[in-house]
């Protein structure tokens, strides 16, 4: 296809490939010769070439008439705006300078590089189009997904090497599987720059084909078929309205809880959670997978006094009878809160130190351990569970305060003063 250069303080960029949707263009006018004047005209041959990355290039600028100073031995050549060192050219005869290139990289820029024959006084006589890159490589990794079991949205990686230097144009083709006629996805880059929408009229219980072709000016290459059914890929938004607060003042807990995604509630279907949550000075997440379908849940083990972000996601599955395992939504915005600082450390605590020989907190620490690591391995989220322990730390409270009150010591840590009868 050629391309029209116009005469004027700066060169017209190459027209390239437009963005998706990439429709053939209408044909152009004949190509004319360019100039000043019907007598001052000039061309560049080939015009808008397209070769591989490595390959060789011969062009010549031939100019036709006898305009001043447009003789061969006053041309010289431009690419992308910087001339080209004179021993890449050589003068054929009186009208025509040649161009020799070599090992051509890829274009600058995927609408062509701009390859331009200037005249001695530097105005433009002629330009063309060069388009350098790599034919397009089989796209991979298709993976799709649907919010609300009308739509669908598809995503894919362009291939192992992805560039190509040149526009590429990827179209995302769907069928029902067993009949009906090929379609086109026309919603582009809804979720990144290799992404598609179909956002209605399509069918349930029933499998669709799932492809995506790539072209460029070098060739076309087509992704193996992905078959799905709609109620398979079902996902959904983060689960809203996450809270997260303290449970009393246990120092070591802190109570999360959320509602169900609310586009899934007139759907028949199952629902799990998966909840992860950080230290605020950390970038490691700490994972809680068996929430099951539960919409709260109590993390213990947590270090007092400490800031934790916590986030929620939601896998619904079983969708009217789906054996799918199901797609997880993204997380939820993270929510943060602080668990209670200890009262048994830092100054000021009011805890009392053990006197000689009396027994120490140690063996109470390391079955409070046990009982959490208990709690963690078979019921981590389990209400139930958690009521035992809550009942299991009331009883080491009153235990403790029955033990601290026999042996006279007060609440501030200093020991009571034995009286006689009153009199």
């Amino acid at each position: 296809m050629q391309k029209e250069f116009r005469i004027s303080g700066r060169l017209a960029g190459c027209l390239g490939p437009r963005a998706h949707p990439w429709p053939r263009p209408a044909p152009l006018a004949p190509p004319r010769l360019l100039g000043s004047g019907p007598l001052n005209t000039a061309v560049i041959s080939p015009q808008d070439p397209t070769l591989l990355i490595g390959s060789s290039l011969l062009a010549t600028c031939s100019v036709h008439g006898d305009p001043p100073g447009a003789t061969a031995e006053g041309l010289y050549w431009t690419l992308n705006g910087r001339r080209l060192p004179p021993e890449l050219s050589r003068v054929l005869n009186a009208s025509t300078l040649a161009l020799a290139l070599a090992n051509l990289n890829g274009s600058r820029q995927q609408s062509g590089d701009n390859l331009v024959c200037h005249a001695r006084d530097g105005s433009i006589l002629a330009g063309s189009c060069l388009y350098v890159g790599l034919p397009p490589e089989k796209p991979v990794n298709i993976s799709c997904w649907s919010k609300n079991m009308k739509d669908l949205t598809c995503r894919w990686t362009p291939g192992a090497h992805g560039e190509t230097f040149l526009h590429t144009n990827y179209s995302l083709k769907y069928k029902l599987r067993w009949y009906g006629q090929d379609n086109t996805c026309e919603e582009y880059h809804t979720v990144g720059p290799h992404s598609c929408h179909i956002p209605k009229d399509l069918a349930l219980f029933t499998p669709y084909e799932i492809w995506v072709e790539a072209t460029n000016r070098l060739g076309s290459a087509r992704s193996d078929v992905l078959t799905l059914d709609i109620l398979d890929v079902v996902t959904t938004d983060p689960p809203p309205d996450v809270h997260v607060s303290r449970v009393g003042g246990l120092e070591d807990q802190l109570s999360v809880r959320w509602v169900s995604p609310p586009a899934l509630k007139d759907f028949l279907f199952q629902a799990k959670y998966q909840i992860r949550y950080r230290v605020e000075d950390s970038v490691d997440w700490k994972v809680v997978d068996d929430v099951s379908n539960q919409t709260s849940c109590r993390l213990a083990g947590l270090k007092p006094g400490t800031v934790y972000f916590v986030q929620v996601r939601c896998n619904p599955f079983g969708i009217y009878g789906s054996k799918k395992a199901g797609i997880w939504s993204e997380w939820s915005h993270p929510t943060a809160a602080s668990t209670p600082r200890s009262e048994r450390s830092g100054p000021g605590g009011g805890a009392c130190e053990p006197r000689g020989g009396e027994p120490s907190s140690g063996p109470v620490r390391r079955e409070l351990k046990q009982f959490l690591g208990w709690l963690k391995k078979h019921a981590y989220c389990s209400n139930l569970s958690f009521r035992l322990y809550d009942q299991w730390r009331a009883w080491m409270q009153k235990s403790h305060k029955t033990r601290n009150q026999d042996e006279g010591i007060l609440p501030s840590g200093r020991r009571g003063t034995a009286r006689g009868p009153a009199r």
